[in-house]
């Protein structure tokens, strides 16, 4: 037998082992056996928001008011995020009093830090919006250090597109060209 009818022999061997498979199938639950499927009264279909109770940890640290979200570790939300323009990291001047008041704040609680997140919309490639966003970062980064924050208050993060909305339109791929201001209280 030569090398070529060996080679085709074990192809047709290997084929036929993978189309012969596992014959017996798992046996599946009966949908209405799941939690999903058990509703009020025995019926199935789909939950409502009336059929789930939502209740607040009081003990989770996490304390939300107009939008701030405070931690045992970060507040968010406490600042607006400063916005770029597509595909630029330079920072309008429209947009440095946000900078400015974290800078105050930093000034009066020295005990706490800053992370500015870099952000990118949906466009580009993962690897391009990761660089761009740590241009953004930086140049909020720099901004700070020029107006006398110290650079042991001041971290950067480049989170690119990741928390972008993908194929957005204008106004909300708009929103997602920032950089977050995010307190650090450890």
């Amino acid at each position: 037998m030569n090398k070529v009818s060996k080679l085709v022999l074990l192809a047709i061997a290997g084929s036929a082992l993978l189309l012969a498979g596992c014959t017996k199938k798992p046996k599946r639950p009966d949908p209405s056996a799941t939690v999903l499927g058990q509703q009020p009264g025995g019926g199935s279909g789909s939950l409502t928001p009336t059929d789930v109770g939502v209740t607040a940890d009081l003990d989770s640290g996490l304390q939300l008011r107009d939008g701030v979200i405070e931690t045992e570790d970060k507040i968010i939300g406490l600042f607006q995020p400063v916005y770029f323009d597509f595909d630029k990291s330079n920072i309008k001047e429209t947009e440095r009093v946000k900078l400015q008041d974290a800078s105050k704040y930093l000034s009066e609680n020295t005990q706490y830090r800053i992370l500015l997140e870099g952000h990118c919309d949906w466009r580009g490639t993962a690897e391009y919006n990761l660089g761009l966003g740590d241009r953004r970062a930086n140049a909020a980064r720099q901004y700070l250090l020029s107006i006398g924050v110290p650079a042991a208050k001041i971290e950067t993060l480049s989170k690119g597109s990741l928390d972008a909305a993908t194929n957005a339109d204008d106004a909300t791929a708009a929103k997602d060209r920032r950089a977050e201001i995010v307190i650090l209280k450890k």
